[in-house]
């Protein structure tokens, strides 16, 4: 097709799709942050009160520690995903045998529901901290300890196929000349397989902070916040903030713009500084 024709019948392919984006996300995103603004029960009876609700979400001592419960969280959980995934998929493209089998074993996780999910750790973790007289919402740091593992669990073989697609499309020219020169392989690693791998690095980085920050599901089901909202993550904070507790829908609301821009700057940084490391290597 001819740079004209594309030009020509460019809006007729886009419209379909604007119209949906504008339906689906743009309006009620723009609703959304007006009504951050107002007192209401439905969108029809809203008050507008300014920054009160920012001003009472800001002020809110579980939204605080919700806050700093979800930013450890999301630290570890990058962390120990990427490096874990990183290093399987670094050993299963290399002569080891059965990788088809280990690539989807590991993989199969991510098909699985969150809500799923959160209740078969609840089952398994309950089922080891009973013997001690425990439950994973005795304290804290074991429902700490469990979203980790669970999103770890999760996570791992989806952003294991990713690196294995990059590390896969290494040249092997600059692998053969780095054996040739006499490179250790920790060399080899630093200076070739790394940097040709960075744009997987940033989609996976990308992925595993998004997706931590907006954990709900498994939250909702392995611990609920408990014990006394210890474990209760933003996105979680949020819907017990909207919907349990009557006349607070403004400052839910508000809450939840809060965490949209949280979340939207941490990405875009994210995304800043890896797109940055791509051009240099």
């Amino acid at each position: 097709m001819q740079p004209k024709q594309i030009r020509k019948y460019f809006p007729v392919f886009m419209l379909p799709t604007l119209v949906v984006f504008t339906v689906i996300f743009l309006i009620p995103f723009i609703a959304g942050v007006y009504l951050s603004f107002t007192s209401f029960t439905t969108v029809t009876d809203s008050v507008f009160v300014g920054i009160e609700n920012y001003i009472t979400a800001f002020g809110d001592e579980y939204f605080r520690k919700a806050f700093l419960f979800t930013a450890a969280f999301a630290v570890i959980s990058v962390v120990s995903i990427n490096l874990i995934a990183f290093a399987l998929a670094l050993l299963l493209t290399g002569k080891l045998k059965g990788t088809n089998f280990f690539r989807t074993v590991f993989f199969l996780p991510n098909l699985i529901g969150g809500i799923v999910l959160g209740y078969i750790w609840q089952l398994i973790i309950n089922g080891v901290l009973l013997n001690y007289g425990y439950s994973i919402t005795s304290d804290a740091r074991f429902g700490f300890i469990g979203l980790i593992v669970l999103m770890n669990w999760q996570m791992i073989g989806y952003m294991m196929i990713i690196y294995i697609a990059g590390i896969q499309n290494v040249p092997t020219s600059l692998l053969e000349a780095a054996k040739v020169d006499g490179a250790s392989y920790f060399t080899t690693l630093r200076k070739i397989i790394i940097p040709s791998v960075m744009p997987s690095i940033t989609i996976c980085l990308f992925l595993t902070i998004t997706n931590s920050f907006k954990l709900f599901d498994q939250n909702l089901a392995l611990t609920a916040g408990a014990p006394a909202k210890e474990t209760q993550m933003l996105a979680l904070d949020i819907y017990n903030t909207f919907y349990g507790r009557v006349g607070y829908e403004g400052v839910g609301q508000a809450k939840a713009v809060i965490f949209f821009i949280v979340v939207a700057v941490v990405a875009l940084l994210q995304l800043y500084f890896t797109r940055k490391k791509e051009y240099e290597a």
